[in-house]
């Protein structure tokens, strides 16, 4: 018992004892404001936020714990022995290191949030949580076509942030350019299929194209970039097997699919309505029937 006194007694083991007992009391108060706060605040939303915002000064908390503790006049002669060791620490842990700079950056910089789809280093999904270390991702595409999930969930290291480009398709403007290709045959009405490629785009995609205007004169107030066609816009283009009607549009980026599906819906109706002036084209293989031969035997 005299030894164990003696070496709790000793300045170095009070000191390290002491430093334990204030991470454990931020560890505990981190948990506690935590779950607190789950049960105060019923939006997600705001809920997400200050919990994420509670974790941060933490870490901030036991990371000035840490810096006062090892500064002190008592641990002066230890100095080489906590720089060597620092040293070694930090390019042992510096994927670590660097993922939890990219949680602050990514914090405070607002390079991407949860809701935001987005893709990085070749992943792209929908962002479901952003922790101290990894950002979680709900994976869309691989086997499965278009922008639907494949049902995988993804944790990306957020010390990709620093490695490689980000791209968000809902920061500052929420809306994607899309393009649906018409195919129509040489003998069809091209003037009259281009007024209904146009008037039905208008028709399914005015609401879009009212809320993305304001949304763009932002981004051009905002970024160095110049203005841009945000109404649906129709190209002509002439091919060997029929006359291609490519349609240029704006949509929301979550509804690509369904707004695709909606406008080919919507303008095959209307073809169809049009008593053959307008006929959709399709490959075709053309058979030629050989002559019949009149073959006269003499003897």
């Amino acid at each position: 018992m005299q030894e164990l006194s003696d070496f709790l007694n000793r300045p170095m083991v009070g000191k390290i004892l002491n430093l334990s007992l204030w991470l454990v009391i931020i560890v505990l108060a981190i948990g506690f404001l935590r779950r607190l706060l789950k049960r105060r605040i019923e939006n997600t939303t705001i809920r997400y936020r200050a919990q994420k915002g509670i974790e941060i000064v933490g870490y901030v908390l036991i990371a000035l714990v840490l810096l006062i503790s090892f500064t002190l006049d008592d641990f002066k002669d230890y100095t080489i022995i906590i720089g060597l060791f620092t040293a070694g620490l930090t390019f042992t842990l510096q994927e670590l290191i660097l993922s939890i700079a990219g949680s602050f950056y990514i914090f405070f910089v607002r390079v991407y949030k949860p809701g935001d789809r987005i893709e990085i280093n070749g992943i792209k999904g929908d962002v479901i949580d952003i922790d101290s270390i990894y950002t979680t991702i709900m994976e869309m595409g691989e086997w499965v076509g278009s922008d639907n999930y494949s049902g995988r969930i993804v944790k990306i290291s957020n010390a990709f942030v620093f490695k490689g480009p980000i791209k968000n398709y809902s920061m500052d403007f929420p809306f994607i350019w899309d393009e649906l290709n018409i195919l129509i045959t040489y003998g069809s009405d091209v003037e009259l299929a281009k007024k209904i490629v146009l008037e039905t785009a208008k028709e399914q995609l005015s609401e879009y194209t009212k809320n993305s205007k304001a949304k763009w004169s932002a981004m051009v107030e905002r970024y160095y970039i110049e203005n841009a066609v945000i109404d649906p816009t129709v190209a002509v283009r002439l091919t060997d097997n029929w006359i291609e009607l490519n349609l240029r549009y704006i949509t929301d980026y979550k509804l690509r699919r369904a707004t695709k599906h909606r406008l080919f819906e919507s303008i095959e109706q209307a073809v169809r309505g049009t008593g053959g002036k307008v006929s959709l084209a399709s490959a075709t293989l053309q058979l030629l029937r050989i002559p019949e031969l009149d073959v006269n035997l003499k003897k």
